[in-house]
Formats: structure tokens, sequence, C-alpha cells
């Protein structure tokens, strides 16, 4: 009987520590979803948000996929992380001028750029706060960056919903800077949950425009040389942990202003829309693509060095900064292959890579 007593109460203790755990704000569980947009979404089929082309997770057999995801937690493979510290620069970001074009990497998929005159942050995630530290673990010298190091944000773009782009103790801390926040469908219910205000948010379906004057629309117009961001597909998927997947979308944007063009890539694997993004924006002056925490069992939702070649030409980008390396190691590739792969493409075809350290000014 006490030995009954003393199981039961360790149970009800475990029960009580993950219902602890699962309740703080990063997870978002508990937060109440309004679904009238996503259930009219012409990309919400089936209870979940559909990519374009079949898209499984995983490839290759249930043994592969284990085998690919044991390994990854497993392998100490010195390659995969570097064994000193990664250079990197503290830019006084808040004294960089708005009159010309710029971009700072922090490493990873953050970044922030200058665009005709506003100032643009991506995917930040600069506050190593639990839970998520306990899942992302930066390389030495890379961890630079804070939220009170940044100016105040005139857009904020937010891809998709993974830890390491939506990160909540960053987000909470820039909310008060932050003037107005573009995000796919769905991730308006977290952002409201950390803080953020219904007049601060604008999401976004594959396809719509926000123009100027903050209004959505499904038409381009070209006349208008002022700001406008377009939602535009990915290949890949969400789920922050627990519950049903793809319950929120994933997106790229571009960015337009002032006659100029900047592709946020975002994540996603390869597909048609590279060629079709082309087609309808014609010539991009900067894209910024992701390159990195690539795998074989993973390869339809994230890019390989295979298919950056194939992104880079079907955009036919002017400028190329590629991300999603140099900062974690969420794969099993050696951590420096990223940049290798890129600077091999780039002297292939020509391209002109902007590759720069970590907090590096980057005019473009």
């Amino acid at each position: 009987m006490n030995t009954l007593l003393i199981i039961s109460g360790i149970i009800l203790l475990l029960i009580g520590a993950g219902l602890a755990v699962l309740s703080h704000p990063a997870f978002g569980l508990w937060r109440h979803v309004s679904k009238e947009r996503i259930q009219v979404s012409p990309n919400y089929r089936d209870g979940m948000f559909q990519n374009q082309e079949p898209t499984p997770q995983f490839t290759g057999d249930t043994a592969s996929t284990t085998g690919t995801l044991w390994r990854f937690l497993t392998q100490k493979d010195t390659l995969r992380v570097p064994q000193q510290p990664i250079p990197a620069v503290k830019t006084d970001l808040n004294g960089l001028p708005t009159d010309s074009d710029w971009l700072v990497w922090f490493g990873h998929s953050s970044y922030l750029f200058c665009l005709n005159g506003k100032r643009y942050l991506v995917d930040p995630l600069l506050k190593p706060e639990w839970p998520s530290s306990v899942m992302l673990k930066a390389f030495p010298g890379t961890d630079i960056y804070r939220p009170d190091d940044l100016p105040d944000i005139d857009v904020l773009i937010i891809t998709h919903e993974h830890w390491d782009h939506m990160d909540y103790a960053t987000l909470r801390d820039i909310c008060g800077r932050v003037k107005q926040v573009v995000c796919p469908l769905g991730i308006a219910d977290y952002l409201r949950y950390w803080g953020y205000k219904d007049e601060q948010i604008t999401e976004m379906d594959w396809y719509e425009i926000l123009t100027a004057e903050g209004a959505l629309t499904a038409k381009r117009s070209n006349s208008d040389n002022g700001l406008t961001v377009t939602c535009l597909p990915s290949r890949h998927f969400s789920n922050r942990l627990l519950g049903k997947p793809n319950q929120t979308l994933w997106a790229s944007f571009m960015v337009e202003a002032g006659g100029r063009k900047v592709y946020i890539g975002g994540d996603g694997g390869y597909d048609k829309r590279f060629a079709e993004i082309h087609e309808r924006f014609g010539a991009v002056d900067l894209a910024l693509l992701e390159n990195g925490q690539y795998n074989a069992g993973w390869k339809y939702i994230h890019t390989t060095p295979e298919d950056l070649e194939k992104v880079i030409l079907d955009l036919q980008a002017k400028q190329v900064f590629t991300v999603h390396h140099d900062k974690f190691a969420l794969s099993v590739h050696p951590w420096a292959e990223p940049s290798t792969v890129a600077h091999e493409i780039a002297a292939k075809h020509n391209i002109r890579l902007l590759d720069a350290p970590i907090g590096v000014v980057v005019r473009f």
C-alpha cells in the first residue's frame, strides 16, 4: 500500500511538473486561437495548412528516419560545432543611419535591415532564456546581441512559429519598440498572448499584399513606389511542440520600397515557387536564403546544398545573403559547410554573394 502511494505521488508530481513547464508563455499552448481567417484560407485543407506540393516531413523509411534523429541527438563529431569562437562584431545599431540601405546579420536567421528609410527586423532570436536555451545552444562568440541593443523597429517580420525563428523572450522584450508586425496566419495568437496589440499586427495569407496605407489586397500595383510587403509561399511545416501540426502558416516575404526589392526566404525546401517569384517580381535586389541545418532525412522542408544552387538560379537575384547557419547545430553537417557551399555556387555562376561576419554592416 505504501509503495502504491509513493508511486502515485511520484506520478502526480511528474504530471504537475509537466503542466508547470508547459504553462510557460513560450509554449503558447493555452492561447485562444481565432480560426476565422484560417478556416477560409485556400491553403488550409483537411484541418491543417498544406504546402503547394506534397511534402513529407521526413524522407526514407522508419528505420532511416529514426537513425537520422538518433545521430542528430547523439553524434559528438567536433565538426558540427566550432572549436574556437566565431568572429563577430558588436555594432551600435542605434547609430546606423536610415538614409542608406544596409543589413546586419545576428547569426542563424535573425537580421536587421534598412530599406528606403525604414528598419525591418526578421525572426529575432537574441535572448538565451529558458526554455529555448535548453534546445538552442549558440556557438561561442555568436551570442553578443541582446534585445536592448536593437533600435526602434518599423516592421517586424516573423516567417513561422518554430523556436529558432519566433523567440518568446526577444519578442516580449521588444514589444514596446515595434510599430508593426507582419506574420503568417495563426501567429497573431502567440503575439497577443505575449503582449502585442491588435493594431500592431498584420496577419497574412500567401499572395496577400500589405500596402503602404496598411490595407491588405490581392492585386499588385505597378505604380506604387511606396512600401509593400507580399506574403509568399514556402515549403515547410509548423508545430511549436505539442498538439496538431500545421495549425499556423509558414511563409516567405517580398519587401518592396523605393523601387528596390528584398526577398526574405524563411525556411523551406526547393520547389517551383522560386521561378514563379522571379516571374512575378522580376529582378530582386537582395535575396536572403536559407542555407544550413539541412539533411537528406528532411530534404523537402529545408534547402539542401544541391537545391541552393537551383534556388539562386531560379530567383536570379542581383545579390544573395545566406542565413540559417553559423549559430546553432540543428543538423549533422559540418558547421562551416554552408558558407563553403555558398561561395562555390557564387564562384561557379558569377553571383554577387554578400558574406559578412555576425554584426558587420553590409551595404547593398
